[in-house]
């Protein structure tokens, strides 16, 4: 009987996570059709149901097809690969205020998208393609870094050491990157200042099309880990004792981490806090174990993107990481005070 009981708690507690991720499911569907409707020229519900049908005028069409629709589906694929991102950085480091952006990695990917997009320039579509790879090199190197700085012979990696490494290099990036400025062209620091507010600037289906594959394979490959995860959540001696290769397990999360926050980045600018937001929300809906914590904080990070978006594009055309940061930064601070309670 007392066998049963655990199994029958856990079959609710299951059940009720699936409900909760169902539910953040339906109010991303219903963000989607808002957004459709939302921005700077006004689209009835009955104009997008007839342009989404091919009843719509061309100027109908180009607004739904070619500029609000890629724009609303980066910010749901950007929303979840940001939060699955951070939700591992806070599994690796055992820190709840870890993030791809205050760890640095958001930093090291965006400095080397300016600099690729401010003195090369290229029309050609081959160079969209190339934008997440180039993100993925800046981010590794700036997580290669942030690791070699973090690793002692004998100790191995702290977490702690991990964040402090990791908020540090974030800083000589960020300041790097401010001395470029100065030495840019009008034309490119109106980018590099927009970007850095976090504005998401690949609005067009190639953008959806390079980001993509790298959504779809490194999500599915973090979900894979969840067991991975739960057991790094331990201390390093039971994780150890339990047969985990620690440091090879802990460089494959980090790996994808780097992935999915740089190729996101690509596209979206530097957006901040979705990685912190995102999992802490999915913990206290689902808890803390990782099999339902990762694919929840997607759904999260997703949800808040998208609605962080529609609020931009319709209250006054504001980057999107400036409303993320009113609604992170405050939540950041809490977190702060709550950790030194």
């Amino acid at each position: 009987m007392n066998l049963v009981k655990p199994a029958a708690n856990e079959h609710r507690s299951s059940m009720k996570s699936l409900a909760i991720m169902v539910i953040l499911g339906l109010l991303i569907i219903v963000a989607f059709i808002i957004s459709m409707n939302s921005g700077y020229i006004k689209l009835s519900p009955l104009q997008v149901l007839k342009t989404l049908f091919g009843g719509g005028t061309a100027k109908e069409s180009l607004i739904l097809f070619d500029f609000r629709l890629p724009r609303i589906v980066i910010s749901v694929l950007v929303g979840a690969g940001l939060a699955v991102s951070g939700c591992i950085l806070q599994g690796i480091t055992r820190n709840g205020l870890a993030d791809p952006s205050i760890l640095g990695i958001v930093s090291g990917a965006g400095l080397v998208v300016v600099l690729f997009i401010s003195y090369f320039p290229s029309t050609s579509p081959s160079s969209v393609f190339l934008l997440p790879f180039l993100a993925f090199v800046g981010a590794s190197l700036t997580a290669a870094l942030i690791y070699a700085l973090a690793f002692k012979k004998g100790e191995g990696i702290s977490p702690i050491r991990l964040l402090l490494n990791g908020i540090g290099v974030s800083a000589g990036i960020s300041a790097a990157m401010l001395v470029l400025t100065l030495r840019m062209s009008p034309e490119n620091y109106k980018f590099v200042a927009v970007w850095l507010a976090g504005s998401i600037w690949g609005t067009s289906w190639k953008f959806v099309i390079a980001l993509f594959p790298w959504i779809v394979i490194l999500l599915p490959f973090s979900f894979y880990k969840a067991r991975v995860l739960n057991v790094l959540n331990l201390n390093e001696q039971t994780a150890a004792g339990l047969g985990a290769p620690i440091e090879k397990e802990r460089l494959f999360l980090l790996a994808t981490a780097v992935g999915l926050a740089g190729s996101c980045v690509a596209v979206s600018g530097g957006i901040g806090f979705v990685g912190l937001i995102g999992p802490h929300l999915a913990r206290r809906l689902v808890g803390p174990k990782h099999q339902l914590l990762l694919p929840t904080s997607a759904l999260a990070g997703g949800l808040l993107l998208i609605i962080a978006d529609t609020l931009a594009r319709s209250i006054a055309d504001i980057p999107t990481g400036v409303v993320v940061a009113i609604i992170g930064a405050p939540y950041f601070l809490y977190l702060l005070a709550r950790s030194k309670a």
